[in-house]
């Protein structure tokens, strides 16, 4: 299936899906019909994301240890890192703080004033795990195999790093190993494109099972939130494609063309973990070679998550605005201090941009139980944030490259 019918099929899965959970929510909700159907139509979701979890711990280390492996020597590694994370932390400053302006121009929270909620209100979501000495414990395994069955990714990485520079410093005598680990990460690849083939019902199955679950009407009761939102997420996506050009030119505006795919499958399936193997294999016909991509893509799944930090920002400040309470200026900029050091711990946490939000409310005097406000459109907006941590990931794998020298000019 070439690239262009499978971004066909996918769009045309979501439009049937809207339809189909219309329908199923419109004359299958008296019935009892509707809760059934969502039960069973989204095994095929839960299917596709399995297969796609399945790839991702085999392809990240391969992909990792390969590419330290054949970087050099361990302050080329560094340098690379250092170039990383100084732009990871500029795009995290930037959505953030982008998150705060447009929740403050559009205040698409004014004028619901909700009285103010129990303090004992509870919202489901586990904080217990969420705090930065859990999160520096997290980060580095106690074992690999149990890192890979829970396909923790940052865990991976920190593991790989160590291999690949162990594994580099052998010279020719690991040149072998190093070839059959290449190996794996292309037989990786192969697997991604057959399960790539069952991507439209899965989009189909989750767009579907949604609809039929909420219906419409709790996109019109949220329509201003969520325009809002949206709205701002595009220009998020204008900032980060123009930034990028500063570095790319005008190669900046082909990889979105190039990225459109996995970012319409992070989109429709609200997972961004599902298009990181299309991802790398779009950054790498692009023109990145394989050592600075397999280093810098996995390292932003955990660190440079665009969408979902402005997302934090924006729904923090919107739930003050429904309960009229007024943040002022110094009290948001604490919060984005606040966020900018949080956000790098969501990896792993389930349920990770509400927990963050959770988190932030609660040390702001602000209701916890805010989060029960946006918890019945999560999904819609998490398809949102998915698709921008895509971009964001591509874009800054790019610019790496760049930087480093490592960037193809006759890439595709």
């Amino acid at each position: 299936m070439t690239s262009k019918k499978l971004t066909n099929f996918i769009l045309g899965a979501m439009l049937l899906g809207i339809v189909s959970g219309y329908l199923v929510h419109v004359y299958g909700s008296a019935s009892g019909f509707a809760a059934n159907y969502v039960e069973y139509i989204s095994v095929l979701t839960d299917i596709f994301l399995r297969l796609i979890k399945m790839i991702i711990a085999p392809l990240v280390f391969s992909t990792l240890v390969v590419g330290i492996a054949r970087m050099g020597d361990a302050s080329a590694i560094g340098r690379v890192g250092l170039k990383t994370f100084a732009w990871f932390i500029g795009m995290s400053l930037v959505s953030i703080l982008l998150g705060l302006l447009m929740v403050n121009l559009l205040h698409p929270g004014i004028g619901v004033n909700l009285p103010i909620p129990e303090v004992t209100a509870n919202t489901g979501l586990d904080k217990s795990g969420f705090n930065v000495r859990e999160f520096f414990k997290h980060i580095f395994p106690s074992s690999i195999f149990d890192a890979m069955g829970k396909n923790e990714i940052l865990q991976i990485v920190v593991f790989a790093i160590f291999f690949g520079v162990a594994a580099g410093s052998f010279g020719q005598r690991a040149e072998e190993f190093i070839r059959n680990l290449d190996m794996l990460s292309h037989i990786m690849l192969k697997i991604t494109n057959a399960v790539m083939k069952f991507a439209p019902f899965a989009v189909f199955a989750a767009v579907s099972s949604v609809v039929a679950e909420n219906g419409l009407a709790i996109l019109m009761t949220y329509g201003k939130f969520m325009a809002s939102f949206y709205g701002s997420i595009l220009i998020l996506w204008l900032v980060i494609v123009l930034i990028s050009s500063i570095v790319l030119k005008r190669r900046a505006f082909h990889l979105v063309s190039m990225l459109r795919q996995p970012i319409l499958l992070a989109f429709s399936t609200a997972s961004s973990e599902a298009a990181y193997p299309m991802t790398l294999e779009q950054v790498e016909k692009f023109g990145c070679k394989n050592k600075i991509a397999s280093f810098v893509l996995p390292i932003g799944y955990s660190f440079n998550l665009d969408g979902s930090m402005m997302y934090c920002s924006f729904a923090a400040v919107f739930i003050a605005q429904v309960y009229s309470i007024d943040m002022t200026l110094s009290q948001q900029l604490l919060m984005l201090l606040v966020l900018m050091i949080t956000s790098k711990g969501i990896a792993g946490v389930p349920r990770a941009s509400l927990v963050v939000i959770a988190a932030t409310l609660s040390q702001f005097n602000l209701p916890e139980a805010g989060v029960l406000l946006i918890l019945g459109v999560d999904h819609f907006l998490d398809m949102a944030r998915s698709a921008t941590n895509v971009l964001g990931n591509g874009l800054a794998t790019a610019v790496i490259s760049k930087w480093e020298g490592e960037l193809d000019p006759h890439g595709s």
